[in-house]
């Protein structure tokens, strides 16, 4: 008899739920029964409602059960699980499923189905297929095919990424960096750390290529320092593209150099804003630089620095294996490609999505989420992380398109999203936002300092009924005040959550009285 290969997760949204226990106890039960199975620790399919979430390989592809506990796994074997077999938790072959089945995986398309650290599985599957070819190009090409692509950061901005590689490609310096911003902070996101535990060698291949593009020779991983098994994993694959000469001096015996190292950061949500990060990174406190210099000339250590997030590095790969036109052919519009969206808070589906653009707001929250857990309905959506607007019923057919949600006062940002039920109250949604403002500000600019501290002040007036109106006039000015005068995104996005609940939730900054009524 053949050995069968059993795959259980090794994500960390995996683990949190008893990975580590069901895999002892489908190895334990196995030994005990006297088969021989091969339990590969692959990374999670982003379909965290079933985790963990077993697959077995058989003749007809893998077939999935889950939620396994590890009191479920006897059963398991004794339904012939090892087989294929029916159970209470089949959840029939994997790539049928119909939440993984509508996706369109691009940066995602090994997440799930290769063990992470494996060198030989990522190269099984198209893996380092866009840095041979990079190789072969020079880097003006390389930055042209970025462009090309129309691949903007996954970040927030959605900056073309190519022009920002272009700019340090073309600025005259001996030392070059690229940096990734990996201090995913945003509520709601985890798109960043499923690409770091579970396929790591696409960061390293994308930053790689990066480096080639623009003439840089050493990278930075900045994670944040709650993600201990991501840092593990990109250790692990490091070490391994190093000792295989897919990083150091002479990659793949081009001549051509690329060194990579982790830093971790110290858990300030100010670092996700680049200028501070390369203050962090340097060793200073996590302080906004002004602007310009733009990092892109004058970055880490003053030397020009390409900074993007881990999404966007992971992306370059399937641009360059594939080519631009392959990967500019999904979206709409302006928005290129896919996005990674991220389900969180009061959904039955909580999970991963990758999609192209354009399918609206309703469509994954419905056809993907399956609607609220508690069956409720919905009645906010926070898009785009803590400093995104907070999206009404009357929103949510918008297509996921970066100009579209930009048109409404909204933005896509990192794919996060929070889903409420009409139990929410908005007016404390809003104080939650400034006071979050208020507690992660680095204090550099006034705007954002005290406008923060302020704000939270005036929303408690206005729950107070404390000369609402007047109150009312003073939070808008004030939100106008750190739209246009803040060094950064924190102070100046920090409206968009506020004046999206006070402008269509307007009945929850009422009295009590008022919203009895």
């Amino acid at each position: 008899m053949s050995v069968v290969t059993v795959y259980v997760p090794r994500d960390s949204a995996a683990i949190a739920l008893g990975a580590n226990e069901v895999a002892a106890a489908i190895s334990g039960d196995a030994e005990k029964r006297g088969i021989e199975i091969d339990i590969v620790r692959n990374g999670s399919r982003g379909m965290f409602w079933l985790e963990p979430m077993v697959e077995v390989e058989t003749a007809q592809g893998r077939v999935a059960y889950g939620p396994v506990d590890p009191a479920d796994v006897p059963a398991l074997f004794d339904a012939g699980f090892l087989q294929g077999g029916s159970h209470a938790l089949t959840q029939g072959l994997t790539e049928e499923i119909p939440y993984l089945k509508n996706q369109e995986r691009l940066t995602f398309a090994r997440v799930g189905i290769t063990d992470p650290v494996s060198l030989d599985d990522y190269l099984a599957h198209e893996g380092y297929a866009g840095l041979r070819r990079a190789i072969a190009m020079d880097g003006a090409a390389i930055v042209q095919e970025v462009l090309d692509s129309g691949l903007r950061g996954r970040g927030g901005a959605a900056f073309p990424t190519g022009i920002k590689w272009k700019t340090v490609a073309n600025a005259q310096a001996a030392q070059k960096y690229i940096v990734c911003n990996a201090d995913e902070g945003d509520s709601g996101t985890f798109s960043d750390r499923m690409v770091m535990e579970d396929d790591p060698f696409v960061l390293i291949e994308g930053m790689s290529i990066a480096g080639l593009a623009v003439g840089a020779t050493q990278g930075y991983i900045y994670v944040r320092s709650e993600y201990p098994h991501a840092i593990v994993a990109l250790n692990e694959a490091i070490a391994t593209a190093n000792q295989n000469g897919y990083l150091g001096d002479n990659i793949l015996g081009s001549g051509k150099a690329f060194r990579l190292e982790v830093r971790m950061g110290a858990g300030a949500y100010i670092c996700g804003e680049e200028t501070a990060l390369l203050e962090s990174l340097e060793g200073k406190r996590g302080v906004v630089r002004a602007k310009p210099p733009l990092p892109a000339l004058e970055g880490l250590f003053g030397k020009p620095t390409v900074i993007n997030n881990v999404i966007s590095l992971a992306t370059v790969p399937v641009v360059l294996a594939r080519g631009a036109a392959f990967y500019k052919n999904y979206g709409v519009g302006r928005s290129h490609g896919t996005l990674p969206f991220q389900l969180a808070g009061n959904v039955k589906h909580g999970g991963l999505v990758e999609k192209a653009f354009g399918l609206s707001l309703r469509q994954l929250l419905e056809d993907f989420g399956g609607g609220t857990l508690n069956g409720r309905p919905i009645r906010a959506v926070q898009v785009g992380g803590p400093l995104g607007a907070y999206m009404p019923q009357q929103q949510l057919d918008t297509p996921l398109d970066y100009e579209a949600f930009a048109a409404i006062g909204a933005m896509v940002g990192h794919g996060g999203m929070v889903v409420f039920d009409d139990s929410v109250d908005m007016a404390q949604q809003a104080r939650y936002a400034m006071e979050f403002c208020a507690i992660e500000s680095c204090g550099k600019c006034t705007p954002c300092r005290i406008g923060s501290t302020r704000g939270v002040e005036v929303i408690d007036k206005i729950i107070a009924n404390d000369n609402r109106p007047q109150q009312v006039h003073l939070l808008r000015d004030l939100c106008d005040t750190m739209l246009n005068g803040s060094l950064c995104a924190m102070g100046g996005l920090t409206p968009y959550p506020v004046l999206s609940a006070l402008n269509h939730f307007p009945e929850d900054f009422g009295s009590p009285a008022e919203k009895a009524a």
